[in-house]
């Protein structure tokens, strides 16, 4: 079993900023596609996808994902859990701004903070760190101030699900460091996640009377692929790697930089502004992040 880090590393840290940028990107992605394919619709075709790469890695790996381990009713749970997190971000994207609902989205390390340390002491956070953490988030919603008051701010459906979306993530994450999943590979970790959501979504598609159109926009096959192979597949992996070796609330935080990516790509493709209050709560999520990382020195 790979012995776990107390603190993050260069390649945590690395790791940690390529996945939020993409994830910044993703949710511009699904938003835009929604347009194009249905919300269920296009998260099956994600799921489903990405389930056949993970299968592929894994035999090219020889990485057995069936062997008998104990971990197949907190495997369920942390699939479960996955799956509702993910339903409630693409039919929460049809009620609300990506940017928006990426606010409500990234409460998730607040639930870590508060639940983990019930089951796994060692991630209980000290006083400065909670300041870290609380710093962090109150960045994020003044860097979105703006989305809460405008003409297109969002309905309260597309609240809840944001809201209940962050819920679900943060608890699969405790699902996950505090059963015997910390023990399993990576691999088998998504799969358990990625399977049950392959197997739901398109049911669920279909319950909610959603077109299955396959004629696609050179624009919407490229958002899926992306979607897929990087946001499901690759960045997915990445972070249930680093939940088995890294503290599961430190790695959390590091989510806040999200909704600001996502802001700066909206900025990009859509010509909104970027504000001098934007680049004040990059550098405050940035301090809250060294504040939730802070080692104190040891007594001599």
């Amino acid at each position: 079993m790979t012995a776990r880090k107390v603190h993050l590393d260069t390649l945590a840290i690395s790791l940690l900023l390529g996945c939020c940028l993409f994830w910044g990107l993703q949710q511009v992605l699904i938003k835009a596609t929604i347009a194009e394919i249905p919300p269920m619709f296009q998260a099956s075709l994600r799921l489903v996808g990405a389930t056949v790469l993970l299968c592929l890695w894994c035999l090219w790996r020889r990485i057995p994902l069936f062997r008998r381990d104990g971990s197949l009713a907190a495997g369920l749970l942390a699939g479960a859990l996955f799956g509702a997190e993910f339903a409630c971000i693409y039919l929460g994207l049809q009620y609300t701004t990506a940017s928006r609902l990426t606010v409500f989205l990234y409460t998730s390390p607040f639930w870590v903070a508060l639940l983990l340390p019930f089951w796994v002491k060692s991630e209980k956070l000290r006083g400065l760190q909670w300041v870290g953490l609380l710093a962090a988030f109150v960045a994020v919603v003044f860097a979105l101030r703006e989305g809460f008051t405008g003409e297109h701010a969002s309905t309260a459906r597309g609240d809840l699900l944001a809201l209940l979306a962050g819920m679900a993530w943060g608890l699969t994450t405790v699902v996950i460091r505090a059963t015997s999943l910390v023990r399993i590979s990576a691999e088998k970790l998504l799969f358990y996640q990625l399977a049950f959501s392959a197997l739901a979504f398109p049911a669920l598609s279909l319950g909610l009377g959603e077109a299955w159109v396959w004629q696609f926009s050179p624009f919407a096959i490229t958002s899926l692929a992306l979607q897929t192979v990087i946001g499901a597949f690759a960045s997915y992996l990445a972070w249930m790697w680093m939940l088995g070796r890294y503290p599961a609330t430190k790695i959390s935080v590091f989510v806040f930089f999200t909704p600001l990516f996502a802001l700066l790509f909206g900025a990009a493709w859509l010509g909104e502004s970027v504000t001098p209050g934007l680049l004040v709560a990059l550098a405050t999520v940035a301090a809250g992040i060294v504040l939730v990382n802070h080692q104190p020195r040891a007594v001599a």
